[in-house]
């Protein structure tokens, strides 16, 4: 019953989504505002039918109704009920739900905001939301049916949703179990971060599409979804940072980030996000850049779906990747056709989208955006060539050549040093006619103050080259943040005499999206120097020990002591080994690093044991061992100076996030209620 409720749960839902989409263009096309609501009322039904289905799979997965095939593929008796919750979004069929119902809240939640005065908008942001959530449905009805059940025909196992000819349905005992890899407490948070991030940018895409349909080239639609977009690139930036964390902690390679495809898929719509994010600002402030804008909004909208389309097409070889599947073909269609749509569009508005002002002066605060958009085009383009490389050898070579991540940090390296750079600058230029020699002159202390960073490191002995350029930037760009933080503080002291906390404070609540901007740049800068001390001081070594024995690595001293072999309840067997880490002859940690494997889905996974501290990070693999564990284990370990920076930086990064984008009052809003008020008034 469960299985067919949520399965026609879907279809009903397809249906109205379908009906959404038709009813809003014929409405806007007729002037017939009557089927507008109805095309917006169908939005509405959708999020409440597509609970039905999921909240059905989840009661599925948590009664283990093991004749259902996805129940089966991941869950088992073992698994606690909330890594059953989690499943739904831990296996292919299931996160296409759970993407589908992320979407319709998002546009359920887009429709419920007052449209008196954006009226011409609403018919083509449901048009657009509808038509994208009943592709994902189609797939999940047609391709992905999180409900069909197991049934045996002739000797052999089928799945499918209704009973075959001759069929007969089994009930397994138990289920494979989630993926090891996927228990992890970050893999439970991670996916549905950038699920949200992903669904987010549909909305402002969505207003977009409606800007170019009517013709509106004001910043109209860009002021409607700007919180939209900032909403959208913090879930996006959680999940990447999330999913750093989860690399770091199970796959057992003492890093964070590895340029895998699955990574740089979820990595390149935050990469135009980001882009978009800056530049947008330009055409608020001077008119500009409104093709681009629309660009880069399309271009986030399509590295959206491809991203979702290699994470679960399966086409592409990746540690993320969970899932093998045949709907590829049907998300390469809907990019094609969502792309030559979209950009048919532009180019049929193209000339209606003039900009209101010209770029007179490179030292410009607009032109250092342009820069920034210009090298995260960069990224962007180095990303699409490592990760569809594979593809175009294979088609044209028969073989699949791959490019590492030595190659993608060769080339992006200095492409973020850029960034960086750009990041300390660009707060010190203004709009409009600044000069080389207004610029210079705001930017000759903070400069002179970060000089002082390279010196003195290497003072003290650090001679990489690249290092000493990297902390550079980094520190210039935290002298200019916290300058612009000290110039607005002091400004406002002088002024209104307050106390400089409380003038910050003030400063910064009238002026959230600014100065939360900033809080993200000295993130940005916190997470710099963990990455760059993690990436280029990195230390490792491998060894295999016998008990008592002992290896040394940058001034620690680990002892192996012991290795037990044991089972667990949850189905789980369990080789741990003991070792006890000294730094200046002082015991500082004792770990435990070691191998589970998973009876059910018989699946390894690794846990390594991790002695941090704010300076760094002693990280242990257990990486083999002898049937007698007095024989010898041997262990990898690595020691990763400043990494938990990164983290911390991650922190503030998302807390400047949310400053950015906590509500303000609209300005346009209380013209138009004052105007309103004094008409009312008038006419009383």
């Amino acid at each position: 019953m469960l299985a067919d409720l949520g399965f026609f749960a879907l279809v009903i839902t397809f249906g109205v989504a379908l009906y959404g989409a038709g009813a809003a263009a014929y409405g806007a096309l007729a002037e017939r505002p009557t089927f507008v609501e109805s095309g917006r009322r169908a939005m509405l039904l959708t999020w409440p039918l597509i609970t039905v289905s999921a909240l059905s799979l989840i009661a599925l997965l948590l009664t283990n109704q093991f004749q259902v095939a996805y129940v089966t593929s991941v869950t088992s008796l073992a698994m606690p009920a909330y890594l059953k919750v989690t499943a739904l979004w831990g296996g292919q069929q299931g996160s296409l739900i759970f993407w589908s119902w992320l979407m319709s809240g998002f546009a359920t939640a887009a429709s419920l905001r007052k449209w008196d005065r954006d009226r011409e908008f609403l018919p083509w942001v449901i048009v657009v939301s509808m038509v994208t959530l009943a592709f994902f449905l189609s797939l999940s009805i047609f391709f992905e049916n999180a409900f069909e059940r197991i049934w045996q025909v002739a000797g052999v196992q089928v799945t499918a949703m209704f009973q075959p000819v001759g069929g007969l349905l089994l009930h397994p005992t138990d289920g494979q179990g989630l993926n090891p890899l996927l228990r992890h407490p970050g893999m439970i948070i991670h996916p549905p971060m950038l699920y949200l991030g992903f669904v987010s940018f549909v909305i402002p895409y969505s207003f977009a599409m409606a800007a170019l349909i009517n013709g509106r080239t004001d910043d109209r639609w860009i002021r409607l979804t700007r919180r939209w977009a900032l909403v959208a690139w913090l879930f996006l930036s959680l999940g990447l940072i999330l999913g750093g964390r989860w690399a770091y902690d199970v796959l057992g390679w003492g890093g964070y980030w590895g340029w895998d495809p699955v990574e740089i898929a979820a990595f390149m719509p935050w990469l135009t996000g980001t882009a978009f994010l800056h530049s947008v600002m330009v055409q608020e402030k001077r008119g500009m850049l409104k093709h681009w804008n629309m660009v880069l909004i399309i271009l986030t909208y399509s590295l959206v779906i491809i991203g979702t389309f290699l994470t679960r097409s399966g086409v592409l070889s990746s540690v993320h990747a969970f899932a093998q599947s045949s709907i590829g073909p049907m998300f390469f269609a809907f990019i094609a056709l969502m792309t030559v749509v979209s950009v048919s569009l532009l180019i049929r508005r193209w000339h209606e989208f003039g900009g209101d002002n010209e770029l007179r002066s490179l030292a410009s605060r607009e032109s250092m955006f342009l820069f920034n958009n210009f090298l995260f085009m960069a990224i962007l383009v180095v990303c699409l060539t490592g990760v569809f490389f594979p593809l175009i050898s294979e088609l044209f070579t028969g073989q699949k050549v791959t490019v590492g991540p030595a190659w993608y940090t060769r080339i992006t390296g200095p492409l973020f040093v850029g960034l960086l750079f750009l990041m300390g600058v660009a707060p010190l230029s203004a709009y409009g006619h600044s000069t080389w020699t207004t610029l210079g002159r705001a930017v000759w202390k903070p400069f002179a103050v970060s000089l002082l960073i390279p010196i003195v490191l290497f003072a003290t002995g650090t001679t990489m080259w690249a290092a000493l350029l990297g902390y550079w930037v980094v520190g210039f760009v935290a002298a200019v943040t916290l300058y612009e933080f000290w110039r607005g503080a002091r400004a406002r002291h002088q002024l209104h005499g307050e106390n400089l906390l409380l003038a910050l404070w003030r400063l910064a609540g009238r002026n959230r999206r600014r100065y939360g901007g900033y809080v993200i740049h000295l993130g940005v800068v916190v997470m710099a120097l963990g990455i760059i001390g993690s990436q280029m001081f990195q230390q490792q070594t491998q060894a295999t020990l016998a008990e008592g024995q002992q290896l040394t690595l940058g001034g620690y001293t680990m002892v192996y002591n012991s290795l037990a072999e044991f089972d667990t309840n949850d189905g789980r067997r369990v080789d741990r080994a003991v070792v006890s880490v000294y730094r200046d002859g002082s015991l500082v940690a004792q770990l435990h690093p070691r191998r589970d494997y998973y009876y059910a889905s018989q699946q390894p996974m690794t846990i390594p044991g991790v002695r941090s501290s704010l300076q760094d990070d002693f990280y242990v693999i257990l990486v083999g061992w002898e049937p007698v564990a007095s024989q010898g284990a041997t262990f990898k370990v690595y020691l990763n100076p400043l990494i938990n920076f990164v983290w911390f930086g991650g922190f503030v990064f998302i807390f400047g996030t949310l400053v950015a984008a906590w509500p303000e009052r609209d300005p346009e809003a209380l013209r138009h209620r004052m105007r309103t008020h004094r008409s009312a008034f008038a006419q009383a």
